[in-house]
């Protein structure tokens, strides 16, 4: 008699250490391969030209360009490229002016400090965000390498040196065409139609999964896609309006389908389930985007509720809006004054992340400076890529850098064995700058490719190679940041996640507010629920990376996740009250009073449970 073997199920991973294992999926970008690996023609220029030196600022340049070259519109290129390029330059400028103006002798002393308090004003900026972030991360290492590796060319001409390196990217990555893309005339789309089209491909997911248990599931992924969307038809333009019609017509479209997702997420909160084809019409209005063609014969309507109503109304306009060959006006996402933004970078969670960049900064400044007075700079520039939260949470981030360190050390130690030479190291940095559109799916990975490409550049500056000494410093680096990461400051902690939960409770009373004092105002509470729904998902996302840290730091936040439900309840159940004060009644019905009643104290309750849960800072 045989007794059956069931299989045994193996105890769920860590949060930290599931976060390790985690690799980002999607398409190659090809697009990004070729431009990486055409970024290192100015540095053969500079190699033929017999001015290596000349060329590693701006293979630098490339190389952070390449970094944050991400999915998205041509114009929202411009500024997620340039103006950390900007910052880059602006670092370099003066690291080499201060590590030249200190002299060896007091740079020991002097360096640690001012690095330290370019670390705190650095790390206060990057909090703002993903830009801002790259602005501070790029200024950073910049200076310690401007103050650090030994290139004969004066600050000014490195600063401009990498500005070329970073523009010769951001060009081919205005000029080069996409694979894919489709249509013709003075705008080229590279990223913008599919943006759009996914989100009414996300409306129609959430309406076949209205009155199932993927229902949240679906509106977050819808608010994904309307965040994307915005991000890549914004950017930089020369004048207000575009002059493209594809252009304008695009934008209509996306606009369109704002009310579209406001029926979709009504519909959804009521949790009935929908008849299959009322998904239909979203679906072929996203085939439309995707191939510049009308939109064709929609659904018949389905008249009911105010939902269904809202939803009818919505794709007789997005229908009328494809059908409209001239497009509309273009309208962007204001970006917020100056001075919101300097209060966000300077409040609380500003404050906390500016000490401990400082902190990193200068101690592992300090530290490279006392073990050997050349070639310093290694350290503390892996300590500013580690200390940014933006790349993982806190262990993650370690772990995934001192394997990829060894790795990339120890690969390009064997490359150099059995190939030397100029031009095989420029190929290198061509092979490399192909390889991180690929290699940014996994930290460790990037790790890797970028230590084999900056390595690559030190042998063209005229360093010794040192790949041993790398990793040493490497790890000494991640030793730092970890040891900083856990230090209890004065006050409570977790401000980053407490920071985002308050803009996005914020948020939700402006939107709330909006939609009972002027509910037939469209345009208005179309831009207030957008701006709800986008700070939520980046409370949320703050939140996911708390929990992925170790218990120690992970428990500073605890009751976050109940703080995020409760406020998500609330914005889908003000939602719902537009779309019901805009086509049914003036006057809120009692059941849709009461739920907003029970979910603004359901979230006053949650706030004061987070905050009896806080563990103090010692």
């Amino acid at each position: 008699m045989f007794t059956p073997a069931f299989p045994r199920q193996s105890p769920p991973l860590p949060p930290w250490l599931g976060h390790v294992l985690r690799t980002q999926r999607g398409p190659v970008r090809w697009s990004a391969v070729v431009r990486g690996a055409l970024a290192a023609v100015p540095l053969l220029a500079a190699v033929l030209a017999g001015h290596p030196t000349a060329g590693v600022p701006v293979a630098l340049g490339a190389m952070f360009a390449g970094i944050n070259d991400r999915p998205g519109g041509r114009r929202a290129s411009v500024t997620r490229l340039g103006v950390p390029a900007l910052a880059g330059a602006a670092g370099l400028l003066l690291g080499t002016v201060t590590a030249t103006t200190v002299g060896p002798d007091r740079s020991v002393f002097v360096l640690p400090l001012v690095f330290g308090l370019l670390g705190l004003v650095a790390g206060a900026i990057s909090s703002v965000g993903p830009v801002a972030s790259a602005c501070g991360t790029q200024l950073m290492v910049a200076a310690v390498i401007g103050a650090g590796m030994p290139l004969p060319e004066p600050g000014w001409l490195r600063a401009l040196l990498f500005l070329a390196g970073a523009g010769w990217l951001t060009s081919l990555r205005l000029a080069l065409p996409s694979p894919g893309t489709s249509g013709s005339g003075p705008y080229r789309f590279d990223g913008e139609r599919e943006a759009v089209a996914a989100v009414y491909t996300a409306v129609a997911g959430l309406l076949g999964a209205a009155g199932g248990p993927r229902a949240l599931a679906r509106r977050a992924a819808l608010t994904a896609a309307l965040d994307h969307a915005q991000d890549a038809l914004s950017g930089p333009r020369l004048r207000r309006h575009a002059s493209s019609a594809a252009e304008r017509r695009l934008h209509a479209q996306y606009a369109a389908a704002l009310p579209l997702a406001e029926a979709a997420t009504a519909l959804a909160w009521a949790g009935d389930p929908l008849p299959a084809r009322i998904a239909e019409g979203p679906r072929r209005l996203a085939t439309a985007v995707r191939t510049g063609g009308p939109s064709g014969p929609l659904p018949a309507p389905a008249r009911g509720d105010a939902g269904l109503r809202a939803l009818d109304e919505a794709l007789l306009q997005a229908a009328a809006a494809f059908d409209c060959r001239t497009g509309q006006r273009l309208r962007t996402r204001g970006k917020g004054s100056y001075v919101s933004v300097l209060r966000r970078a300077f409040g609380a969670a500003g404050r906390e992340y500016g000490i401990r960049v400082a902190l990193c900064c200068a101690t592992s400044t300090a530290v490279a400076q006392s073990l050997h007075h050349e070639h310093w700079y290694w350290l503390p520039a892996t300590t500013v890529f580690l200390v940014k939260p933006d790349l993982g949470p806190l262990v993650s981030r370690v772990l995934c850098r001192a394997v990829g360190t060894v790795a990339g050390a120890a690969f390009f130690a064997a490359l150099v064995a059995a190939a030397s030479g100029r031009f095989a190291l420029v190929g290198v940095v061509a092979l490399c700058g192909a390889l991180i559109p690929v290699a940014t799916r996994h930290f460790a990975a990037q790790t890797a490719v970028v230590t084999v490409l900056v390595l690559s550049l030190v042998l063209l500056a005229g360093e010794p190679q040192a790949a041993w000494d790398r990793i040493v410093e490497s790890l000494l680096a991640c030793a730092t940041v970890l040891l900083v990461g856990h230090l209890p400051l004065p006050g409570q902690r977790g401000h980053t996640v407490r920071a985002a939960l308050d803009t996005a409770v914020s948020a939700a009373h402006r939107y709330l507010g909006h939609v009972l004092e002027s509910p037939e105002d469209r345009t208005g509470r179309g831009a207030l629920r957008r701006d709800a729904y986008r700070s939520l998902a980046e409370a949320r996302t703050a939140i996911d990376l708390s929990a992925a840290e170790l218990p120690t730091v992970a428990r500073r936040t605890a009751g976050s996740e109940d703080v995020a439900g409760a406020l998500e309840r609330l914005i889908d159940t003000t939602t719902a009250c537009a779309v019901h004060l805009h086509h049914e009644t003036a006057e809120l019905p009692a059941a849709h009073a009461e739920r907003l009643a029970e979910q603004l104290s359901a979230l006053s309750e949650a706030r004061d449970r987070e905050c009896r849960r806080t563990v103090p800072a010692l």
